[in-house]
């Protein structure tokens, strides 16, 4: 089955905390039996978020903690530790009444935190529990649509520009990766006329000894890159003696084209980045980018509360 939501693990984080003996439990000592309980794959188990913040299914254990919390159906003895509480305890196995006295918690706890700020009226209290997704989740979901938007407008101005400037444009950003290291001018775009079927040159070393070849197609997004493309720039490479080759284009690959790249000899070695992947690469590698805004999400540092020593 898939992760389930932060509200479907909440009766089942009471119903673990119900068990004799439990007494107060060390949060994340939850994520086994509660894995086990919803049967998850080790892979399922360890998904993360795309952004890198973290496991998904840990995340939504610690919000479904905390909103447990706030509804007083468990405790919080000390940092990092939990407990079911007598009301907890009413209700475990009523999946529908944990729900609906969570929510109801959640919505007094917001009003009464809105009136201690003074703040506008006409803000609804308690979005988080409308949806079925963690506020790191809503926070993450947006990030991703607004880099999806930002993929969309990268391609589409390569496709506004000539061909020559796309050749350079990968060039730069393959030095951008790193590639080239600390060689002075490791990247040169090729001449328009008689290139080989090479459209840039990456030198690895001072000398030159080192060599990654680079073919660049700007080709309209709903085109295909066939598997006879793929090897003419194996042979352009065979040319120029090369065995590292970058085949960069802003459409995408067929299915054979892949499976001839993946399946070439260790003598050579093509890879293959399309539209999607090279958008991705042109954001994360800051080439032509520049940031607009930035979110800073504070933790409590663990080591340095845990030091402190408990009442």
């Amino acid at each position: 089955m898939s992760v389930p939501k932060y509200d479907e693990i909440m009766p089942a984080v009471l119903a673990e905390l119900a068990k004799p003996n439990i007494g107060m439990l060390e949060w994340k000592s939850l994520e086994d039996p509660l894995a086990k309980y919803f049967d998850l794959t080790e892979e399922e188990k360890n998904t993360e978020y795309e952004s890198g913040n973290g496991r998904v299914f840990l995340d939504r254990i610690g919000w479904a903690l905390s909103y447990l919390a706030i509804s007083k159906l468990i405790e919080r003895p000390k940092r990092g530790y939990c407990e079911i509480t007598k009301v907890g305890l009413s209700l475990v196995g009523k999946k529908d009444e944990i729900k609906a006295h969570v929510k109801g918690k959640i919505t007094e706890h917001d009003a009464q935190r809105k009136a201690n700020k003074e703040a506008d009226d006409s803000v609804e209290p308690g979005p988080v529990l409308n949806s079925e997704v963690t506020p790191d989740e809503a926070l993450n979901q947006a990030a991703q649509n607004i880099r999806d938007n930002v993929y969309e407008d990268i391609l589409d101005t390569i496709l506004s520009k000539k061909p020559y400037e796309f050749e350079r444009l990968v060039v730069r950003l393959l030095e951008k990766m790193g590639y080239g290291g600390v060689v002075k001018n490791a990247g040169q775009v090729t001449q328009q006329s008689n290139d080989g079927g090479i459209d840039g040159i990456i030198k690895e070393d001072v000398l030159g000894l080192g060599r990654i070849h680079i073919q660049a197609k700007r080709y309209k997004r709903d085109s295909v890159i066939g598997r006879e493309d793929v090897q003419k720039f194996v042979g352009a490479l065979a040319v120029a003696q090369s065995n590292k080759g970058v085949f960069i284009t802003t459409s995408s690959y067929s299915k054979a084209a892949i499976e001839y790249a993946d399946n070439l000899n260790g003598s050579t070695n093509v890879v293959l980045i399309d539209g999607a992947r090279l958008a991705e690469f042109i954001y994360d590698y800051d080439l032509g980018m520049q940031t607009e805004q930035s979110v800073i999400i504070k933790r409590m540092d663990s080591d340095f509360w845990d030091k402190m020593q408990d009442d």
